[in-house]
């Protein structure tokens, strides 16, 4: 089973990543946003009934993740880009989009202000 995490991380902390990836250390599947409203926004309601509705179904096209979560394909075509965008879903060579992981796990905590 595949788990991909979607987190915040600065650009600092980004490159320590990297530079541990480098050295051989395993990151796992990991998605890192810059900010939560950057995560919010492509994770908007809509966008995560897109994942819902094509979770361990494989590689679809649009019109039929459209179909799925009872939408207009051209609203639903401009939420699957964004998710293109950011990372969460791929494009075959089909042309088709699939949401590669069997889980997601979103991960970060909120502080209070010091």
């Amino acid at each position: 089973m595949t788990t991909v995490t979607l987190g915040l991380a600065s650009i600092d902390d980004g490159k320590q990543q990297l530079a541990a990836a480098f050295r051989g250390l395993p990151q796992g599947e990991r998605i890192d946003f810059a900010s939560v409203d950057v995560l919010w926004q492509v994770l908007a309601p809509k966008r995560w009934r897109i994942l819902q509705a094509m979770a361990g179904d494989g590689p679809l096209a649009i019109r039929e993740v459209a179909r799925r979560v009872g939408r207009d394909v051209k609203a639903v075509h401009g939420d699957v880009h964004a998710l293109l965008a950011a990372g969460v879903l791929d494009r075959t060579a089909t042309g088709q989009v699939v949401f590669p992981y069997d889980r997601v796990h979103v991960d970060f905590s909120l502080a209070v202000r010091a």
